[in-house]
């Protein structure tokens, strides 16, 4: 069992842990969730023994073994597999005696060891885990120096699942994964058989991993039974409660003291007015809890543009002549699109991204484009390459020479930069706030076409949702690359498969992908054309999408008469006005809620088709 009492932790002034205290049984898996910068990863790194704290104690069964990713792989001639089988050190070492050791009773025990620890069959385990997380058998026998810093830190974090330490600590381990090995990975650790603590962002995963949840809030932790939904549902309980512990207090305290004021100084009351006083200071203060504050923000209404937005014809694209890396591309893109592009890392799908962004011309084909089509390009080196002292205020300005300085900054409030914040150096803001600040960029010319390439990377959980909120809600085309699935699950209405130098439509649901990924995984294989062999649901989508259309068609017309409704109230404010001009509008605002009231249950009833035929 690992035993956290009464930890407190502070760094350069800022106290992070406030005496906390946890029990985490032996063979749990706790999903670690708190706002950013409360201190998860520091309280990893306390458990791992990386810092030391300031008060209280974290204790472990004597000679347990703590894993966590190694900040760095090695890099040099040794090649994944090798790196990966290193991990293991008692083995190694084993191994390395083996050769050298001519008694044969210390040789036998040597073996003895060896066959106890299962390490004849670590090399196939090793090569599986590789696999799932995207090393087909030729890349696992590369040299590490070779791949990028993302691969390598793939083959950091196959080397501590290959470990299979006691207590396995994982900080966001699908950072540098795409959504094939991140699914893969899902899988792996739903049946971790030890104890395993994980910070994610990724709801699909903190719901289908963890049968805990750790919470660390107001520098104190709780521990939550199930899944994150669970937890929301149970915390939200939670708040209630204490809110409404803490008003029947107020209501105690002040009619205690109402008696007090009234007969402290009467001589015949006094007693009683003292009694009161006391059973006032007997009254210990609620700890109110609180909602993590969360951020909204929307991207601008673009023009409207005519299908379609971007159609190509026996396209093909590269960035060396003649050799293509996608070719025979034969696909539409409309307004009001939800695509998410599927496939590896390395298939293509961000050369297709800057296809469609422009930013790549067609080798060979046809490409037509909508006339002043523009397109919004979200992408991770956008974030790093900002301008470290400059504001939100400064980045958004320059793309927006024309506008005065309120339009800036109402734009800027749309992305959670409102008052001051707005005129913080980049330097000194979030990752979260700096990709929130890139939508604000990228989005500053209005444009009918989102590209939204890995966008998630340093958001929250709360934000990822008001990522979602924010696609459904914008009426131009948005192009997706993430490994989130719960984005996916809320957003992509189409799936295109980017593999073996081709993207195509995705004849199957999500589901139906997932399946496809974990059959090939789990059996040591890179991604194929297998794809092609699942059932067929074209036709399925085809069926589906009329009752789609009917639910959107629905929502759009009550929002219509919702916004009308509203603009009449506020013409209704004004207290001069005319008696006519208010009989008027207060009769147009009796015919609007009729209306709307009709539109809701339209929409209601379009959703239950939707939904009921869905199931079916």
């Amino acid at each position: 069992m690992l035993s956290i009492a009464a930890l407190t932790y502070r760094v350069a002034g800022l106290t992070l842990l406030e005496e906390a205290s946890a029990q985490v049984p032996a063979g749990h898996r706790v999903g670690l969730v708190g706002r950013n910068g409360a201190g998860k990863s520091t309280l990893l790194d306390l458990i791992r023994g990386a810092l030391q704290p300031d008060g209280g104690a974290i204790d472990l069964p004597r000679g347990t073994r703590i894993g966590m990713v190694a900040q760095e792989a090695p890099g040099g001639s040794t090649t994944p597999l090798d790196t990966v089988l290193a991990a293991d050190e008692e083995r190694a070492s084993l191994l390395k005696a083996a050769e050298t050791e001519t008694d044969g009773h210390a040789l036998g025990e040597i073996h003895g060891r060896l066959a106890e620890i299962d390490a004849h069959s670590a090399p196939a385990r090793a090569a599986r885990i590789l696999a799932g997380l995207g090393f087909d058998e030729a890349m696992q026998a590369r040299p590490m120096s070779s791949f990028s810093g993302g691969w390598r830190m793939r083959v950091a974090l196959a080397a501590v699942l290959f470990v299979e330490p006691d207590l396995l600590l994982l900080d966001e381990p699908t950072n540098h994964l795409d959504l094939e090995a991140t699914l893969w990975l899902q899988s792996y650790l739903e049946a971790y058989p030890r104890t395993l603590i994980l910070v994610s962002h990724d709801r699909h995963i903190l719901n289908a991993v963890p049968d805990h949840i750790l919470h660390l809030d107001q520098r104190k932790l709780a521990y939550y039974p199930g899944g994150y939904d669970e937890f929301e549902r149970l915390r939200a309980a939670k708040i209630e409660q204490s809110q409404a512990l803490a008003a029947k207090q107020a209501t105690r305290r002040a009619h205690l003291q109402s008696f007090v004021d009234r007969f402290r100084y009467k001589a015949t009351k006094a007693r009683q007015a003292q009694s009161r006083l006391k059973a006032i200071a007997k009254l210990a203060p609620v700890a109110v809890l609180q909602d993590d504050p969360s951020v909204t923000f929307a991207f601008p209404e673009p023009a409207e543009l005519a299908p379609p937005l971007i159609s190509l014809e026996g396209v093909s694209v590269g960035y060396e002549p003649g050799r293509p890396i996608l070719s025979r591309l034969d696909l539409r893109i409309d307004p009001e699109d939800r695509i998410a592009l599927l496939g590896a890392n390395g298939n293509g799908k961000s050369t297709f991204a800057k296809l469609l962004a422009g930013r790549l011309p067609p080798m060979s084909g046809r490409q037509h484009r909508a006339a002043k089509l523009e397109c919004g390009f979200f992408a991770q080196h956008q974030i790093e390459e900002m301008d470290p002292e400059g504001s939100a205020f400064d980045h958004l300005a320059r793309l927006m020479p024309r506008s005065r300085e309120f339009e800036i900054r109402t734009r800027l409030g749309r992305f959670g930069f409102s008052g001051d914040k707005a005129f913080v150096a980049v330097r000194s803001l979030s990752g979260g706030e700096r990709a929130r600040l890139n939508f604000a960029l990228i989005t500053s010319g209005a444009p009918p076409l989102l590209i939204l390439d890995e966008p998630t990377n340093h958001l929250d959980l709360d934000t990822r949702e008001t990522l979602a909120e924010a696609i459904n809600d914008f009426p131009g085309a948005v192009i997706l690359i993430t490994h989130d699935w719960h984005l996916l699950e809320l957003t992509a209405d189409r799936l295109w498969l980017v593999a073996e130098g081709r993207v195509r439509p995705f004849d199957g649901d999500l589901e139906d992908y997932r399946k496809l990924m974990l059959g090939q995984r789990s059996a040591g294989e890179p991604p194929t054309s297998r794809w092609a062999e699942r059932p067929r649901g074209a036709e399925r989508r085809k069926q589906l999408e009329p009752l789609r259309r009917r639910a959107r068609e629905a929502e759009q017309a009550m929002e219509a008469l919702v916004a009308q409704r509203d603009a009449v109230e506020r013409a209704l404010m004004p207290a001069e006005l005319e008696t006519a001009a208010r009989v008027e509008l207060m009769r147009r605002r009796a015919s609007l809620e009729r209306e709307v009231v009709a539109a809701e249950q339209a929409w209601l009833d379009a959703a239950q088709a939707l939904e009921t035929a869905a199931a079916e």
